[in-house]
């Protein structure tokens, strides 16, 4: 029994520092991830966009997934998952340094631009490090994995719209009232320095990055792979084809509602509140209270799953709360509302930890490839929060042509966009309950 036990230290040991590692990788793509949700309203100011075009900034982030998965799953075949990784932060730094000409020349798709690159850097990263980690251990404790990898991503996240809110908000709100009374000369010239200020510390990002792609080519990641098919527990056998696993499909569609309603409550709750009339220097903070929420819901996640909670179990418990939470956002008003939407954090966190292991169970050789449909799901941060942007425009509209004043036009529209979240909920809580065993033996 002894042997056994010091066998299973040595194998946690062995884990341990690539556990940390991947992490690292977790906190890089949340920190560059979750500085949207102030890049949404700063870019709405200096290009002076509508909500829906201001949301495009998600759509170009999140939309990289789908043109990139595959070609990462191949690369990822041929390079290995650890230059993978190393090539992922290369081509972040890249996608930073671009916004250097896009500052200068104030142009909106050149922002996108950078934003694409990055986000197909991070296709890449998330293509290898999210199988790598779960894989890396037993399935059964994978969303537990997971779930740490959770808490320094959102904890970066945190960070990231902390400090870009600062650098970027800064005064926002005195300089929006400015340019109501300013020249045209003069608000272009406002609008320009406003954007210079991404110059630095983009450049620094793009100095970390490439640093760490270089770091990454020499840690020391061992070589991990699924185990074969004919070694699962769930009676999968014999399959000669992705198109014959159809929890795998419906985890991919689940995990695309997921993002898409993730995304929503990370990167529009800055503008929520803006809209509700709480200022700019106050509604920075708003991110942080739903990656917060996050980070807390994950460390609770570590302790509870396997041995107390299933990862079905807390994806049921995920999914019911999001749609407690959605009906309170869109009845309830002002600052109660924005607490509702940083709440979400809470019914989110255990979602991504728990669809990646229910559906890549079983999958063996097909996991690269499964991996890659995953990612891909993660254009629902591309489609989604748009949407909502547009049903925010097409409500104001309504409201404004009823007779309500701007400011309360604003603010109904902004809280009713979020009817949006309803259906996507009910979506994961059927995932949960059917979906997860469909094709797959008792």
């Amino acid at each position: 029994m002894s042997s056994t036990n010091a066998s299973i230290a040595g194998n946690k040991n062995k884990s341990l520092v690539p556990i940390l590692i991947i992490a690292g990788l977790f906190f890089i793509f949340g920190f560059v991830t979750w500085i949207n949700g102030a890049l949404i309203p700063f870019m709405k100011a200096i290009n002076e966009l509508t909500s829906a075009q201001s949301l495009l900034v998600a759509s170009a982030s999140y939309i990289s997934f789908v043109v990139m998965a595959i070609p990462a799953s191949y690369i990822l075949n041929k390079i290995g998952y650890k230059k993978g990784m190393s090539l992922g932060l290369f081509v972040m730094g890249i996608g930073a340094l671009v916004f250097i000409p896009a500052a200068e020349a104030r142009t909106y798709w050149m922002f996108l631009t950078g934003i694409f690159i990055q986000g197909a850097g991070m296709t890449l990263l998330q293509t290898a490090s999210n199988p790598y980690i779960t894989i890396l251990g037993p399935i059964e404790s994978a969303a537990k994995r997971i779930a740490i990898m959770g808490i320094a991503n959102k904890v970066a996240g945190a960070l990231g719209s902390i400090i870009f809110g600062a650098l970027l908000l800064s005064g926002i709100d005195e300089i929006q009232e400015k340019l109501l009374i300013v020249t045209n000369s003069e608000k272009s010239e406002l609008l320009n320095t406003m954007a210079d200020s991404v110059v630095i510390p983009y450049i620094v990002m793009a100095i970390v990055l490439f640093a760490l792609g270089v770091l990454i080519r020499k840690a020391p990641l061992p070589n991990v792979e699924a185990e074969p098919i004919e070694e699962s527990q769930d009676g999968t056998t014999n399959k000669t084809s992705i198109f014959q696993f159809p929890h795998l499909w419906l985890g991919v569609f689940t995990l695309f509602m997921y993002v898409g309603v993730e995304v929503i409550a990370g990167d529009t709750i800055i503008a929520y509140g803006i809209s509700l009339g709480i200022p700019a220097m106050d509604a920075k903070f708003f991110t942080t209270f739903t990656l917060m929420a996050m980070v807390a819901t994950y460390a609770l996640g570590a302790v509870l799953i396997p041995k107390y909670l299933s990862q079905t179990t807390a994806l049921k418990i995920s999914a019911l709360l999001g749609i407690l939470f959605s009906f309170c956002i869109v009845l309830t008003t002002e600052f109660t509302s924005v607490l509702f939407v940083a709440a979400l954090g809470i019914a989110n966190a255990l979602v991504w930890p728990a669809i990646w292991p229910l559906t890549l169970k079983g999958l063996g050789k097909f996991t690269k490839t499964a991996s890659a449909l995953l990612i891909m799901a993660i254009s629902g941060g591309a489609i989604l929060p748009p949407l909502y942007g547009e049903l925010v425009d097409s409500n104001k509209a309504t409201y404004l042509a009823q007779g309500m004043n701007d400011a309360m036009a604003t603010a109904n529209a902004a809280t009713k966009g979020y009817w949006i979240l309803l259906p996507c909920y009910i979506i994961i809580l059927y995932y949960a309950m059917y979906g997860h065993k469909l094709g797959l033996k008792k």
